[in-house]
């Protein structure tokens, strides 16, 4: 199974790899991966843009969009922000945010170049 990844890019999904993948579980409603796909698809989301740090999870979202009969959108994943000390900025660590970056004066060319764009 093949997914589109970016403009050009295209890369193998791997079921096999991710073995029983929680889709479900007693403490709430649903998982991420499962919840993302089915929003994904009643938006009408034709393309996907996320951390370095879910492509992994990339697979498995095709793999369940294609057992669920839903469209794919094409994904492309880019470079991580990271903090001074090279941890990734992530709202449950309480870092910087987008805005605190620009209010220290980063420009939005210089935050999209960090990005790869």
């Amino acid at each position: 199974m093949r997914a589109r990844v970016g403009e050009m890019e295209e890369t193998a999904a791997d079921p096999a790899r991710w073995g029983d993948a929680v889709v479900a579980r007693r403490d709430v409603p649903t998982s991420y991966h499962l919840a993302v796909v089915l929003d994904d698809d009643a938006q009408g989301i034709t393309h996907v843009v996320r951390g370095e740090d879910l492509r992994a999870a990339t697979d498995l979202h095709v793999l369940l969009q294609r057992l669920l009969g839903l469209s794919t959108p094409a994904y492309h994943h880019h470079r991580l922000l990271l903090a001074e000390n090279g941890e990734k900025l992530a709202k449950s660590r309480g870092s910087e945010s987008l805005g605190d970056l620009r209010a220290r004066g980063a420009t939005a060319a210089e935050i999209r170049q960090r990005l790869g764009f």
